[in-house]
């Protein structure tokens, strides 16, 4: 199994850097689908790395699956594979067919529910949903929705809702759909996952993004720090340079623990406190090292023409979904006061 895990990480690392190069990433901006970027992630079985073996996945632990999405992040993917393998995961438990292509999972605002209701022989899936990643772009979305017996996973291909075309910061969809879509029953599967679990998977899932992000952003910041030379010396000879360096170092080390903790408790019951404190972490540790990355760089990080931006710009949306720190703070808040103070320090040291 090590060797298994080994492997596919290697092979994430080796895609992510043959397809995803600074130039593909603004061609994405501008529009244009990387679709030989996507075949090779799909060839690779990468989009299926959180299935169990017995739905067709690979069958490795969870925590080993979801360090997929750090190599991603620290190439700054332009492509739907979190919520690929969120989407494939939520059919898998549902024991529901997972098909070929990109995939996208909704709900995922915490307000927004959607609804399946029984519809000839088949089920009607309606309701609207909000911020969903990639929706006008993915092929079908893994859809949560409230059945009269209780929580169902619904399949729905493209075609069954309609799109408010809205963006994230680093342009990618985030859209509103409305879905008024019978689908067969074949489509629809019980589960026992509901909105808080999926939510945290989430939560999960961009904490590895975020923390790939930040390694990719200190690297590069190191790198230029040596390189741009001002009054005779390279910048980070400078001590003021080299404290910000090392705030943004501890930063992003920080940040890697706390998503490791996260993807960990993804495999050991979707554990809220873990997901919820690396969620916190992670956000409060984005916003320092972009904004360090932008200062050490100077006016040559602000243009488009440097990469820098690709990043920071993701790790500024990340941040937000799924849940902000403030979000996951009051989560972490409630959750201490419901177990009361005589409870307070050994959660803090288990965790």
């Amino acid at each position: 199994m090590p060797e298994e895990t080994d492997m596919l990480r290697e092979t994430a690392t080796r895609v992510f850097a043959d397809h995803f190069a600074p130039r593909d990433l603004g061609a994405v901006e501008a529009g244009h689908w990387p679709q030989a970027g996507w075949a090779a992630v799909e060839d690779a079985g990468l989009t299926r790395a959180l299935v169990p073996e017995e739905a067709g996945g690979y069958g490795v632990d969870p925590a080993e699956a979801l360090s997929i999405l750090r190599a991603a992040g620290g190439a700054a993917v332009p492509l739907p594979l979190a919520e690929t393998m969120m989407a494939s995961w939520l059919l898998a438990q549902a024991g529901l067919a997972i098909p070929d292509g990109t995939l996208s999972v909704a709900p995922v605002l915490p307000g927004d529910s959607l609804f399946a209701t029984r519809d000839g022989d088949g089920w009607r899936i309606s309701g609207t949903a909000s911020r969903i990643p990639w929706g006008r772009s993915v092929g079908a979305i893994a859809v949560l929705a409230e059945g009269p017996d209780g929580m169902v996973v619904a399949m729905v291909p493209s075609g069954g809702w309609t799109v408010t075309i809205s963006t994230n910061l680093a342009r990618e969809p985030r859209d509103r759909l409305t879905f008024d879509a019978v689908v067969p029953r074949a489509a629809v599967g019980v589960t026992g996952v509901d909105a808080g679990q999926l939510r945290r998977l989430g939560a999960a899932a961009r904490c590895q993004q975020m923390s790939g992000a930040m390694d990719h952003i200190l690297a590069l910041t190191l790198q230029y720090a040596l390189d741009r030379k001002q009054f005779g010396k390279p910048i980070g000879k400078f001590q003021a340079v080299q404290q910000n360096l090392a705030i943004m170092a501890s930063q992003t080390a920080a940040a890697s623990a706390a998503a490791d903790l996260a993807a960990e408790a993804v495999g050991h019951g979707m554990g809220l406190t873990p997901i919820a404190a690396a969620k916190v972490r992670c956000g409060e540790a984005a916003g320092t090292v972009a904004s360090l990355g932008h200062a050490i760089h100077g006016a040559i990080g602000f243009t488009y023409e440097h990469s820098l931006h690709y990043f920071t710009k993701r790790l500024w949306s990340w941040r937000d979904e799924f849940g902000g720190e403030t979000e996951w703070a009051l989560v972490l808040g409630r959750a201490a006061a419901e177990r009361g103070p005589e409870r307070f320090w050994a959660d803090m040291t288990t965790l």
